[in-house]
């Protein structure tokens, strides 16, 4: 079991130099706020699972609910918010529409994230 108390310093010395080094390269709010609804689109297991599937190949939305055992309106719904957060991309080809990921950065968030859960 992990040690969950938290230090704290037993005097109050404010660090100047540091603090403007850390001010200087802090993002602004706009930027922080985007980042943090980035993330929370990852904090939901079924757009993660649908994710992995689009690692191994571009399917359609039948193809999904097939694969995660959903129905195609639950894989639309997570697709949706997928793609307005640019981590999927679709394409028509006839009658079907094929999704897959949009770019190199999700499977590296990805794999960044299981490499840091599977830490000791």
């Amino acid at each position: 079991m992990r040690n969950t108390e938290i230090e704290h310093c037993d005097v109050m010395e404010i660090h100047e130099d540091l603090l403007k080094t850390v001010n200087e390269k802090m993002p602004d709010e706009e930027e922080l706020y985007d980042l943090a609804e980035l993330f929370k689109v990852f904090g939901d297991s079924t757009r993660i699972r649908i994710l992995f599937v689009l690692f191994e190949a571009e399917l359609c939305v039948c193809d999904l609910a097939e694969a995660l055992h959903m129905t195609q309106s639950a894989v639309s719904h997570q697709l949706r918010i997928l793609k307005q957060n640019k981590l999927v991309k679709s394409r028509r080809e006839g009658k079907s529409v094929f999704y897959s990921l949009a770019d190199g950065h999700v499977r590296t968030i990805i794999d960044q994230g299981r490499e840091h859960i599977e830490e000791d």
